[in-house]
């Protein structure tokens, strides 16, 4: 294919035009940009120079014929502009996460098969540079057979973030859909996608968040947060997802003899005292990286039962796309993938609805909060 593959986007908020830059950064064509209020999308057209905007994706799909849609919105709002998507016969690329349930997921990741478009699923943290050297070692065997996995985070956020999507499990929100997603992938992505058991605690703890206006851009919404929470005329909106999680997995691995145990722990609101880090343990040694998602640096325990930091390979920071941030660097990347691979070039298997539908059954059988077993009895 040599003529620029087109594409069309749901959302104007930060993914919304983090996804613009990183289809351009692959050489296709931002033909349009669909947004809710007419205002706001026309605003942020101008300033990406997209040549179309508007706030109705039927019609926007008929007026741009687009190749490629991106779904940038919250997960709650993805399934209605997917379907219409899949119908129009266009590849997707949408955000983690696939949907608000794994019902509705699954039902997009059916009826993307059968109308035979390509997607992919942006849970996309695997593409960190040094979780893909972590991949590297474990591979090659440096390791020895892997046995287990940590995955520490505690983010400390602001409880008082305005009230928003990321409030609301209807609306895609919560920490599994927008935290545990990317862990998860990281994981697979050294060990194998094959996930055998799960099982997990979750816990909201936060309650409410005020209700603010004016909020657009989910990465500037701590901008929003009132100077006076005791003010009696604020409204409160209610939580009523998870902002901590604890889970279990067993992950079936060609280079292990057992399955590999991992646990995920996750505080969104809890401080940090050390590092967040991903810790790969071997029957040889072990694979440190410092930070929640493994931004580095990354460490090995060997032989000489010493922790040494070991440099990125040339060939991974070759192939690393140039741009500040770490979401926005790893989009390009697995939007790289996508487009060569509708293009027909050969690429690397990435994941897509497949997963995204995969993930979200988890996700709701962790809410369930449905392995405690009553021991009340022994007391």
């Amino acid at each position: 294919m040599n003529k620029k593959i087109k594409v069309l986007i749901c959302g104007t908020g930060f993914a919304g035009q983090g996804h613009a830059e990183a289809f351009r950064y692959v050489d296709a064509e931002v033909v349009g940009i669909v947004g809710r209020t007419k205002t706001v999308v026309e605003q942020v057209a101008t300033e990406l120079a997209i040549p179309y905007a508007g706030t109705d994706w039927q019609q926007a799909l008929v007026d741009c014929q687009p190749d490629v849609v991106s779904i940038a919105t919250p997960g709650g709002a993805h399934a209605g502009p997917i379907k219409q998507a899949i119908e129009f016969g266009c590849h997707i690329f949408c955000d983690k996460p696939l949907t608000e349930s794994g019902e509705t997921a699954k039902e997009l990741y059916q009826l993307s098969l059968d109308k035979g478009v390509k997607t992919a699923f942006a849970a996309s943290f695997r593409y960190m540079p040094e979780v893909m050297h972590a991949k590297k070692l474990v591979a090659a065997g440096v390791i020895g057979e892997p046995l287990d996995v940590e995955c520490i985070s505690h983010f400390n956020l602001e409880r008082d973030i305005p009230f928003g999507w990321s409030h609301r499990a209807e609306q895609g929100g919560g920490r599994l859909n927008n935290n545990f997603t990317h862990k998860l992938s990281i994981v697979t992505s050294v060990l194998g996608e094959k996930i055998l058991s799960i099982m997990g605690e979750v816990r909201d703890d936060l309650g409410k968040a005020p209700i603010v206006e004016g909020v657009h851009n989910f990465k500037t919404r701590r901008d929003f947060i009132p100077k006076d929470l005791s003010d009696p005329s604020l409204q409160w909106g209610e939580s009523d997802v998870e902002w901590t999680y604890t889970v279990l997995a067993q992950i079936d691995s060609e280079l292990a003899k057992k399955p590999v145990s991992v646990m995920f722990k996750h505080g969104g609101l809890n401080p940090r005292f050390n590092d967040d880090h991903i810790v790969f343990y071997g029957s040889k040694g072990a694979i440190y990286i410092k930070g929640h998602y493994g931004s580095g640096p990354l460490y090995l325990y060997g032989e000489d039962k010493q922790w040494q930091e070991i440099p990125l390979p040339d060939d991974i920071a070759a192939d690393v796309p140039d741009v500040e941030g770490d979401t926005e660097r790893n989009w390009r990347y697995l939007i790289r993938e996508l487009v060569r691979d509708i293009q027909g070039q050969p690429v690397a298997p990435y994941q897509t609805f497949k997963e995204g539908s995969q993930y979200q059954a988890l996700i709701d059988l962790i809410r369930t909060n449905g392995n405690w077993t009553d021991v009340s009895h022994l007391q």
